[in-house]
């Protein structure tokens, strides 16, 4: 036991260091700016990034659409699709022949 505490107490340094690389070390790859926690973040920015896109298309398609059913210039067949959709007046393939 005196042999152990006599080279811990000539080594402590050494220890010292150790400790402090070993927790360096292992920040630098689990830590909250390590290695691990950059990829899942870059993951993250990866879907969003396309979750934007994505959002941003639907954006243009539902302004199209708002455009069409403005008093000024409204269009009569998106008006009609929009009818037969929400009252199921028609099915999507179904032909509808119209009689006068």
């Amino acid at each position: 036991m005196r042999k152990f505490i006599f080279y811990f107490i000539q080594k402590k340094f050494l220890l010292f260091y150790l400790l402090i690389f070993s927790y360096i070390f292992l920040n630098l790859f689990d830590g909250n700016r390590g290695y691990f926690s950059y990829v899942l973040k870059n993951q993250i920015l990866i879907s969003k990034i396309t979750q934007e896109k994505k959002l941003s298309e639907d954006l243009k398609l539902l302004k199209i659409k708002n455009s069409m059913l403005i008093e000024k210039n409204l269009n009569l067949d998106f008006v009609d699709q929009l009818y037969r959709e929400y009252f199921t007046l028609g099915k999507k393939g179904e032909k509808l022949y119209l009689y006068k």
